[in-house]
């Protein structure tokens, strides 16, 4: 095979003259010669067949070619440094990359402003976040599908080698959209409990791969024997529930401000006991980067 002429050294070449404007100033900041830059590009030049510089006068300007050979090149650059910081990483015991589930009705912007702060310390890392329903968490967890779930619920599963810190409960409030033509009851208990059974319910499905956990399980306060609509996440939910397709419980976090604007009314339905929502990993992953994030998540959402 030939040998690709177009080097990692040439391309920090073409981008610090480009940068600094002048072969003089680029060798200054890579600390060369001048002439050093010189045969670099006047070598690539040959070997590629190509002029990527043009004279004007007293000054060295870019040509199309050389432009599209920079514009390019750069990635290569960035991805070159991202690989050598990775390399770095892993080799003192960081995990190139971690999988998070985020539990469906836990407030993501908090989340993301805890991973904002991790990525900060540590921009090599990359992240691949995923959203679990109920049970899903726990089962992605334990199939070593996600190596840490946010705000997966209760009772923590015994024996499975999880270490699971308290985030506390999740306020859930049942509610209906302001379009549904039973929205006229949301405030009126004796009317909307006798309606109740008439009324659409709809449903997250638990992303647990085998399904063996109820997708209802969040029904407290709701009858059962009602007609369902199942949908794949919390905003398919309340985007269903706004249109007047039925009622569900939703986290109060999640829509404050469709309850202020009132295009979601609560039920006035008795209250239930929230329950309790963990952070959680395997005590067998002793990865640097897992280590670090669940330190971050814990003492900044943690109520232990």
């Amino acid at each position: 095979m030939k040998r690709n002429p177009i080097t990692l050294e040439a391309l920090e070449i073409l981008d610090a003259i480009d940068r600094r404007g002048s072969f003089a100033k680029a060798a200054e900041e890579l600390g060369k010669v001048t002439s050093a830059l010189s045969y670099v590009v006047q070598r690539l030049e040959e070997q590629l067949d190509v002029t990527l510089f043009q004279r004007q006068g007293r000054r060295s300007v870019m040509t199309a070619a050389g432009r599209v050979l920079l514009d390019d090149g750069r990635g290569i650059l960035e991805a070159s440094h991202r690989l050598a910081e990775k390399t770095r990483e892993v080799a003192t015991g960081w995990e190139p990359s971690l999988r998070i589930a985020i539990e469906s009705i836990v407030d993501k912007q908090i989340v993301f402003e805890q991973l904002q702060t991790f990525l900060l310390e540590h921009p090599s890392m990359e992240l691949d976040i995923s959203e679990s329903v109920l049970g899903g968490g726990w089962d992605a967890l334990e199939h070593d599908r996600v190596d840490i779930v946010i705000g997966a619920p209760g009772p923590v599963p015994q024996q499975k080698g999880f270490r699971a810190v308290k985030l506390g409960s999740i306020e859930m409030l049942p509610v209906i959209g302001r379009k549904h033509p039973l929205a006229k009851l949301a405030n009126q208990r004796e009317s909307l409990e006798k309606a109740l059974p008439q009324i659409r319910r709809i449903i997250t499905h638990d992303t647990t791969a085998a399904q063996s956990h109820t997708n209802v399980a969040r029904s407290a306060g709701l009858s059962d024997g009602q007609k369902k609509l199942y949908v794949q996440n919390t905003y398919q939910k309340q985007a269903a529930i706004e249109a007047g397709l039925g009622i569900g419980h939703m986290s109060i976090s999640n829509i404050h401000l469709s309850l202020e604007n009132k295009t979601l009314l609560p039920l006035d339905l008795a209250t239930t006991t929230p329950g309790l929502h963990y952070l959680v990993w395997k005590t067998s992953n002793k990865g640097k980067g897992l280590k670090t994030l669940s330190q971050l998540l814990t003492k900044s959402l943690s109520q232990e």
